[in-house]
């Protein structure tokens, strides 16, 4: 119970401003992975990057983690959805794992103040398939982070709390 507490208040300490936004309150919209959201798996990504940091026995910037977990998935899209009768954006939605990261940074960049880390974790979270691999650690534990919440929530092993 208190470290869940903990968790709140790190998240909201360094992510209030995202957390309040009405465009990141629209990923409750959008399904991610099986029946959770794009909102509710980013909350999944973001406490297990904290919880997985707090275990590591490196250092980490709590702040860049949570705002760049929070935002690894900001594409604001259904990418589910198909398009018919427009090829173009029909291949596109096909290629949502390779592209998104980067319309999710360019995305944070527009609507919140994020700098060098956060872009890193956002950019680089769906490594391998970015090809470029992270190159910091808080990076590296979101990445980690995302894989597990997402096969968690795809097999439906978690029911809507915490992934880790």
């Amino acid at each position: 119970m208190r470290n869940r507490r903990k968790i709140y208040r790190t998240l909201h300490k360094y992510g209030e401003d995202i957390l309040r936004s009405d465009s990141f309150q629209q990923s409750r919209e959008y399904v991610q992975h099986g029946t959770f959201s794009v909102w509710k798996h980013s909350l999944n990504v973001a406490e297990t990057s904290l919880k997985m940091s707090w275990a590591l026995p490196f250092r980490f910037s709590e702040k860049e983690l949570v705002r760049g977990a929070l935002l690894h998935d900001y594409f604001l899209y259904d990418w589910h959805e198909k398009r018919v009768g427009v090829r173009e954006i029909k291949e596109f939605y096909k290629m949502h794992g390779f592209t998104h990261p980067a319309i999710a940074a360019r995305n944070a960049r527009r609507d919140f103040k994020i700098g060098k880390l956060e872009n890193e974790i956002i950019c680089k979270h769906m490594w391998p398939l970015t090809i470029m691999p992270p190159m910091c650690r808080e990076a590296w534990v979101v990445t980690m982070a995302d894989k597990y919440c997402s096969l968690l929530e795809t097999f439906h092993l978690v029911k809507g709390d915490l992934c880790g």
